[in-house]
């Protein structure tokens, strides 16, 4: 499946430069356009290729990594979603002032959801720092731990298998409204720890 990254942010390159590591290609987009990201490009190589958010958009799998308050301007115009498998990266916090905005009482990703009509939205990669995201998922002699929700069982075993091909260690947490709570910063109460999975033979 090919892959699409809208918004080239912390977390969007540390994502980018995770699936770089990991030898697989991926489009990469911003609202500036391609040629703003022709350092990054030189940076990652081959495998990752600067285009327009509406290219990047027509991936099989999507991650959206953009400031809560620029979702919908950066999702102006660029469905019908018709099934494609969109990762929300996103938490609904915003540097400099780091107010939480106000959800009324919904998960985060029940929000992205509504915006992306006929899109299977998985919540994950959003809970670790850039540079954890970005670096070796192994750690300690385990693997670093990615959770991953979504109402979708297929479009989550999707995201899993694409975790385990970056190395790391894929929790599925179970929904949008229930894991996908737990996962979201601020408010749930996963996004503080950095977890490690010890795997031991033979078992799961």
């Amino acid at each position: 499946m090919n892959i699409g990254i809208i918004g080239a942010g912390a977390i969007g390159t540390a994502i980018a430069r995770a699936l770089a590591r990991a030898g697989i290609d991926a489009l990469i987009a911003n609202r500036r356009g391609p040629d703003s990201l022709a350092a990054l490009e030189a940076e990652l190589g081959p495998r990752i290729r600067a285009v327009s958010t509406r290219e990047a958009a027509r991936a099989d799998i999507v991650f959206l990594a953009v400031n809560w308050s620029k979702l919908g301007e950066a999702l102006h115009g660029l469905g019908p979603w018709d099934g494609r498998i969109v990762v929300d990266a996103n938490n609904p916090i915003e540097a400099p002032d780091f107010v939480p905005f106000d959800l009324h009482g919904r998960a985060s990703s029940e929000v992205v959801a509504e915006l992306l009509p006929g899109a299977k939205v998985v919540k994950a990669f959003n809970h670790l720092p850039p540079a954890l995201l970005a670096g070796d998922p192994g750690a300690e002699g385990g693997r670093r731990v990615l959770f991953v929700a979504g109402d979708n069982a297929g479009a989550k075993a999707e995201v899993l298998r694409l975790v385990a091909q970056l190395g790391f260690a894929g929790v599925d947490l179970g929904t949008l409204a229930g894991g996908g709570r737990l996962a979201q910063f601020p408010g749930g109460p996963l996004p503080a720890l950095n977890l490690v999975r010890f795997d031991t033979p033979g078992v799961r």
